[in-house]
């Protein structure tokens, strides 16, 4: 956690506090916000450094795009294109960033093996299912951005 945001939680606390002295329900409704702030912050920090690699199809089914939609770089990322036969490597992708690896003819359906390491070392792997009729791997129950480790 940052340094300014332990002084922030440290002098929401003073201020709970000073606040019981004053009033019992003031100082209540100041810890409320102080727990709320609190939870804020963790989430925030939870979430400051993961990489979020997706894998599908281009719309003319001739190339392999990989894109990384979280919040921090993903390292050394190797893709399998299961049963083709076909893998590469990227050295890095930065937030936001996509990449299109190229193919020799159009691909119908094939599933995607993808391992990198996020900025402090920890090993993900993760399969996609690449489909050019738009049978992906959409899961409606997944977060805007990842939360809690949420995989």
């Amino acid at each position: 956690m940052e340094k300014i945001h332990k002084i922030l939680l440290a002098a929401g606390a003073l201020i709970c506090i000073l606040l019981f002295w004053i009033d019992i329900y003031l100082g209540a409704t100041g810890v409320i916000v102080l727990v709320a702030l609190a939870m804020s912050v963790f989430i925030m920090e939870d979430s400051r450094v993961l990489p979020e690699l997706m894998v599908r199809l281009g719309d003319d089914a001739k190339k392999v795009v990989v894109e990384n939609s979280g919040n921090a770089p993903a390292y050394r990322i190797h893709v399998a294109l299961v049963p083709l036969d076909i893998e590469f490597d990227l050295p890095e992708l930065v937030a936001d960033a996509r990449y299109e690896y190229p193919l020799t003819r159009m691909i119908e359906e094939a599933k995607a093996a993808v391992t990198f390491d996020d900025a402090k070392g920890v090993k993900t792997s993760r399969t996609f299912t690449l489909s050019a009729l738009g049978k992906g791997d959409d899961d409606l129950l997944k977060p805007m951005f990842p939360l809690f480790k949420w995989k």
